[in-house]
């Protein structure tokens, strides 16, 4: 089967033209909820298996309260998963009923939303995909996912990361790598700052990535600020050119196959 990954947000703000960060893998699996509501009809939000959460930041998760609305009016539950400190902060912030409804809670028999904790390092399974949470360098405590389908093809989708990725690289062996790239080099300070990569930043991390495994996986970058995106795409070109690869400046709607 090949692993489907659909791009339903590719930014790091929104707009009419642009969606905060979210994948779609196989119409079942859903990586960050920044879009999800926002880009799915209600059939295919129907479809959805499990939420992976990587952080807190409300650009990944904002979607939430909306789509427990959604399974709540369908008598549904749809599974989230993430790690114990992105789950106490939801729960604190976001999903503790003073907004909107707790559909944690709600209804008290079958609630819309479950809550599953993660821990890093241990792989899980959910439905056909094998899960491993990494942890990665942002301002928040953020974890990525290595998604591993039946046939043993492996996404690693890093979410909001900044330099320091070198722990990561021996823990996972993707066939597709999809990270961050949020401004152009000359925001260099505030890229390390903020727990974000430029072009010239991710080229080390992939130099690096070169180093520990002895190749380089296909690369689709999101995250982008739409204001610098000309800018980060021309950088990206000539990272690419020194590592003679391909990266894809991901935008919404693209569908990848894996």
């Amino acid at each position: 089967m090949v692993m489907k990954i659909r791009i339903l947000g590719a930014h790091n703000i929104e707009s009419k033209d642009t969606g905060c960060t979210c994948l779609l893998i196989n119409d079942v699996l859903a990586l960050d909820a920044g879009e999800i509501t926002s880009r799915l009809s209600l059939k295919a939000q129907q479809k959805l298996q499990a939420v992976l959460l990587t952080h807190r930041h409300y650009d990944h998760v904002k979607d939430l309260p909306a789509l427990g609305m959604n399974f709540y009016l369908t008598g549904k539950t749809l599974a989230i998963y993430t790690i114990q400190s992105v789950y106490e902060d939801l729960a604190h912030y976001l999903l503790d009923g003073t907004l909107y409804p707790d559909f944690t809670k709600r209804p008290a028999d079958k609630p819309a939303l479950k809550f599953t904790i993660v821990e890093p390092g241990q792989e899980i399974s959910i439905g056909l995909y094998r899960i491993l949470a990494v942890p990665v360098n942002h301002a928040v405590t953020c974890v990525g996912y290595q998604i591993t389908s039946p046939e043993g093809k492996k996404l690693f989708y890093t979410s909001d990361t900044g330099p320091g990725l070198a722990d990561c690289w021996p823990l996972v062996s993707p066939d597709m790598l999809i990270t961050e790239v949020t401004v152009p080099n000359k925001y260099r300070d505030f890229a390390i700052e903020a727990g974000h990569l430029t072009p010239a930043q991710l080229q080390t991390e992939l130099e690096g990535f070169r180093t520990v495994k002895g190749y380089l996986p296909r690369v689709i970058t999101l995250h982008a600020n739409p204001f610098y995106q000309d800018e980060i795409a021309a950088e990206l070109a000539g990272v690419a050119a020194v590592l003679k690869i391909n990266i894809l400046l991901g935008h919404e709607g693209m569908r990848l196959d894996l």
